[in-house]
C-alpha cells in the first residue's frame, strides 16, 4: 500500500477542529456553550501551530534525499494546511461576529473602543489607573514576544511602533462594564481606550493586536546517560517561551508597513504570516462571565450521578472482589475513583499502592489521597510520566513532592511515554495479599473527568491483577518483556493481537460467517492496522469506526476511483463532552471480545508508549458497555461522516427513526439502571 493512500494525519486534524466550529456554529447549541466551542477551536489551533506546523517545519530543513526517502513533501502539505486554516479563520471570524450578535438579543453585550458610553469610558479609566495600568509593560525595541502571550503593536508617525504587553495574567480577559443588561469589553479594549497614558510623549496612529505562537517541541537528545531525563525536560521548558517562531497572528486592519516591520525585527517568513480579527486567544471565551438569568443560554445541568454499587457500599474492595465494577466519566461521579485511593490510604490492610500519572491536576482529592498513604505508612511507587506535553512542569512538581515525602517516583522511561491509566491496591485479607486494580481510558484527573467521556475498570480478577503486577515490574525495571495471559500492552502485544483479531474476522467473512468489527478511538494513524481494515472491509467483515479526531482511513481498495465499500463507515462524535473512551469489540466467531485502555490505533500508541488494554470479562459488564457503544453508533444527532470528502456531513436521521443524541442518552440509560437500584 502506498503511503498516498491514506490521509495525512496533520490535513485531516483540521478537518476534526472544523467539527468543533460547526458545534459553535450550531442553532442547536445553546447560545453561552458556542463560546466554549470557540474557545476550544481557538486553543486547539494554537497547539497545532506549536506542535505540528512546528514539526513540518523542521522537517522542510532536512536534506531533500532524506525528505524523499520518507515521501514527504513538506512545503506542498505546509501550504495546504494554511490555506485550509485561513479558510476556517476567516469562518471562525464570521460565527464569532454572529454569536455576539445573538447575545444582544438577549442583553448580553461585548462593547468596544467604538461604541463605549461615557459611562463606560469614565469607569475603565479610573478602573485602568487603579488595577490595570501597573501590570502593563511597554517595549520598544530588542522585544523577544513570549509564546501565546496577548500584544498591542502601537503604531507611531514615522513607521515607528512600540509593543504594550496585554497583562492577562493578572487581570481577567472581559470586564464588567456599567450600563442596561449584561455588559462586558475585553482588557484589551481597556487598554486601547488609555494607550495614550502608556506613551505620553508618543503621537499615536493605530493600535492593533498582535500573537506570536512559537515551536512548542522539545527536540531533547536521544542520549540520556548524562543528565536524568526529567532534569533535561524541567531545564528545557522555558525554550517553549522563546522557541522558533511559528505563526504571527496580526489584525487584518493593520497598516502594510507596521506587517513589514514586525516581520524583519522579528525575523519572520512570509509563511509565518497570519491575518486575524481585532483580538486573539479567543481561548479566553472560556472563562467568559455567565450572568444570572441566562441559565437557559446554557446547557441543562446534567449532574454526575453516583455508581449503583460503589457509591452506596461502605467497603469498596468487599464490592470490587464480589464483582467487577464500571465507571464512566463523566456520567458518573468520580469520587469513587478518590475514594478508592483515599480507603486505601487509610486502611490499615493495606500495605501498597502503585499507579500511573500522566496529568495530575494541580491540586486534587487523589494528590491528598497518596501523601496520607505516605503519612500512614503505606509503601507507594508512582510512575509519572515528565514527557506529558505542556503538563510536564506540573507532573516533574507533583513528582517531587511526592518523592520528597518518601514516595518512591520513577520519572519515565527514555524515549518511551508511559501514557497508560493503571492503579494497583496491595491488601492482606486472610494471610494472604490480594491485588486491587483500576485500568482506565482517561487520566487520574478530577477536573477533566466532568468533560471528557472515558471509561475504568475495577477489578480483582486475579490473571488481570496478575498481568497489571508485570506492567508494573516493567516500569520498575525489574524485568524487560511481561508474560501476559488477559492484559494487552504497548509496545509487546497491543499491535499483534488487534491484527490477528482483524485476521479472525477476515478468516470467519471468507467461510461465511457473520464477522464484524467495531472501534472507537481518538484517532487511526497506523498504516498496519488501515491496511489490516482494508483487507476487511475487502473480505465482507463489517467494519464500524467512531473516531473523534483524525482519521487516515482513506478507501478500501487500492484503486482510489473505486471508493469506500459499503460495509465500513466511520462517523465522528463532537458534543457537549469530550469523546475520550476507546472501546474495541470483535464479533470472534459468536464469542465476542470487547477490550477498553488507554491506546489509540497510531503507530505511537502501538509501538513507543506504556499503553494497557483489559478485556471486558464480566457478563453484565459487557452488555452494558456494548449498548453504551451502540447508542453511540446509533447517533443520528451529533455524529458526523468522515469521507473521502471531508464533508462532516451530519449523519441523516431517517423517516421514522428515533432522534438519538448519544451523550445524552447514556445519561439516561445510566440513570434508569441507577433508579432500578435503588
Amino acid at each position: 500500500m502506498k503511503k498516498d493512500n491514506l490521509k495525512h494525519r496533520d490535513i485531516n486534524w483540521l478537518y476534526f477542529n472544523e467539527r468543533v466550529l460547526l458545534e459553535a456554529k450550531s442553532a442547536d447549541t445553546p447560545l453561552l456553550e458556542r463560546l466554549k466551542f470557540l474557545a476550544i477551536f481557538s486553543s486547539n489551533l494554537d497547539e497545532y501551530f506549536k506542535v505540528r506546523v512546528s514539526q513540518l517545519r523542521q522537517i522542510k530543513h532536512l536534506d531533500k534525499k532524506f525528505r524523499k526517502k520518507l515521501m514527504f513533501k513538506a512545503n506542498s502539505t505546509l501550504q495546504q494546511i494554511l490555506q485550509t486554516i485561513h479558510e476556517q479563520q476567516v469562518e471562525f471570524g464570521n460565527v464569532i461576529k454572529a454569536t455576539l450578535s445573538e447575545l444582544e438579543d438577549h442583553n448580553i453585550y461585548v462593547r468596544n473602543t467604538s461604541n463605549f458610553t461615557n459611562e463606560q469610558k469614565q469607569f475603565l479609566e479610573s478602573l485602568f489607573d487603579e488595577q490595570i495600568k501597573k501590570f502593563c509593560s511597554v517595549h520598544k525595541e530588542n522585544l523577544e514576544l513570549t509564546d501565546g502571550t496577548l500584544y498591542l503593536a502601537v503604531a507611531h508617525p514615522n513607521q515607528e511602533y512600540s509593543i504594550v504587553e496585554i497583562p492577562t495574567e493578572n487581570q481577567d480577559r472581559f470586564i464588567r462594564v456599567p450600563g442596561d443588561g449584561h455588559q462586558f469589553c475585553y482588557l484589551d479594549d481597556a487598554i486601547r481606550l488609555n494607550i495614550q497614558k502608556l506613551l505620553p510623549s508618543k503621537d499615536i496612529i493605530g493600535c492593533y493586536s498582535i500573537k506570536l505562537s512559537r515551536d512548542a517541541e522539545l527536540y531533547l537528545e536521544d542520549d540520556y546517560s548524562d543528565i536524568e531525563l526529567v532534569e533535561k525536560i524541567y531545564n528545557s521548558l522555558d525554550k517553549r517561551l522563546y522557541g522558533q517562531a511559528t505563526r504571527l497572528l496580526y489584525d487584518e486592519s493593520m497598516p502594510s508597513w507596521l506587517i513589514e516591520s514586525l516581520k524583519t525585527d522579528f525575523k519572520l517568513g512570509t509563511v509565518d504570516l497570519s491575518p486575524g480579527g481585532a483580538y486573539h486567544n479567543l481561548s479566553d471565551f472560556f472563562s467568559f462571565p455567565l450572568p444570572e438569568g441566562t441559565e437557559h443560554l446554557q446547557y441543562q445541568a446534567k449532574p454526575a450521578l453516583p455508581h449503583p454499587e460503589l457509591s452506596f457500599k461502605k467497603n469498596i474492595f468487599q464490592s470490587i472482589s464480589t464483582k467487577d465494577q464500571l465507571v464512566h466519566f463523566p456520567y458518573q461521579d468520580f469520587k469513587v475513583v478518590e475514594d478508592f485511593l483515599t480507603t486505601a490510604a487509610t486502611d490499615p490492610n493495606v500495605s501498597a499502592i502503585k499507579m500511573t500519572i500522566y496529568r495530575i491536576a494541580k491540586s486534587s482529592s487523589l494528590a491528598d489521597a497518596i501523601l496520607t498513604a505516605l503519612d500512614n505508612g503505606k509503601e507507594i511507587t508512582l510512575f509519572v510520566e515528565a514527557q506529558a506535553r505542556f503538563d510536564e512542569a506540573n507532573n516533574i512538581k507533583w513528582g517531587r513532592i511526592f518523592e520528597e515525602k518518601g514516595a518512591k517516583v520513577i520519572f519515565s522511561i527514555p524515549q518511551v511515554k508511559v501514557h497508560s491509566k493503571i492503579a494497583m491496591v496491595f491488601r492482606n485479607e486472610n494471610g494472604r495479599v490480594k491485588r486491587y486494580a483500576y485500568i482506565g481510558t482517561g487520566n487520574f484527573n478530577a477536573k477533566t473527568s466532568k468533560i471528557y467521556c472515558d471509561h475504568g475498570l475495577f477489578t480483582a480478577n486475579k490473571k488481570i491483577t496478575k498481568d497489571l503486577g508485570q506492567v508494573f515490574q516493567v516500569l520498575e525495571r525489574k524485568i524487560i518483556v511481561p508474560k501476559l495471559k488477559r492484559l494487552r500492552v504497548s509496545p509487546f502485544t497491543t499491535r499483534i493481537t488487534f491484527l490477528n483479531l482483524i485476521q479472525n474476522e477476515i478468516n470467519a467473512a471468507r467461510e461465511g460467517k457473520k464477522a464484524a468489527i467495531t472501534a472507537k478511538m481518538n484517532s487511526l494513524e497506523d498504516s498496519d492496522m488501515i491496511r489490516a481494515l482494508y483487507r476487511a472491509v475487502n473480505a465482507g467483515v463489517e467494519v464500524r469506526l467512531i473516531v473523534r479526531g483524525f482519521c487516515c482511513y482513506l478507501t478500501a481498495n487500492e484503486d482510489l476511483s473505486e471508493g469506500m465499500k459499503d460495509n465500513v463507515f466511520i462517523t465522528s462524535i463532537v458534543d457537549r463532552y469530550l469523546e475520550h473512551g476507546r472501546i474495541y469489540h470483535f464479533e470472534n466467531g459468536g464469542d465476542e471480545l470487547m477490550y477498553i485502555g488507554s491506546a489509540d490505533w497510531m503507530t505511537r500508541n502501538l509501538d513507543r508508549r506504556i499503553e494497557v488494554l483489559t478485556p471486558i470479562l464480566d457478563a453484565d459488564i459487557f452488555e452494558e458497555l456494548k449498548h453504551i457503544l451502540n447508542l453511540q453508533l446509533s447517533d443520528n444527532q451529533k455524529a458526523r461522516v468522515l469521507d473521502l470528502e471531508n464533508s462532516n456531513k451530519k449523519v441523516e436521521q431517517l423517516p421514522n427513526e428515533e432522534s438519538i443524541r448519544s451523550q445524552y442518552a447514556i445519561y439516561d440509560y445510566l440513570k434508569n439502571k441507577l433508579d432500578e437500584n435503588c
